[in-house]
């Protein structure tokens, strides 16, 4: 995966129909403490058993999720997303998320996550 320093657009989060009810100006914050990443067909963003440290939104493309124990469980697509149980719960990783096709993500590191996005975990 290659950083691309272009912060997230409010477009691009509106889409993640969890950060879809956050007011434009907290997602014009938050897409510019996001890290926008390429990753390649084949290729993992997180392993499961990982410690974890960031949270993610599919921007493009397609991954497939997956655990050991029974193999492949769902596809994500955009606006989808995924690493937030290690962050909210303090776990390893409990999936692997592996990109099916040429795919663009934004992530944001713990202080970030926590600051804008665990109380919308919180409300549910």
């Amino acid at each position: 995966m290659s950083p691309r320093f272009v912060p997230a657009s409010i477009t691009e989060l509106q889409r993640a129909g969890l950060l879809a009810e956050l007011p434009g100006e907290t997602l014009v914050r938050l897409g510019q403490k996001m890290r926008r990443e390429e990753v390649s067909a084949g290729n993992a963003v997180i392993e499961e058993g990982e410690s974890g440290d960031r949270f993610y939104v599919v921007l493009s493309g397609m991954f497939t999720v997956s655990q050991k124990s029974v193999g492949a469980r769902s596809v994500l697509r955009p606006g989808d997303y995924f690493g937030e149980v290690a962050l909210a719960m303090g776990v390893p990783r409990t999936a692997s998320v592996r990109a099916l096709t040429q795919a663009t993500v934004a992530s944001c590191d713990r202080a970030t996550f926590d600051e804008f996005i665990r109380p919308l975990f919180a409300d549910a």
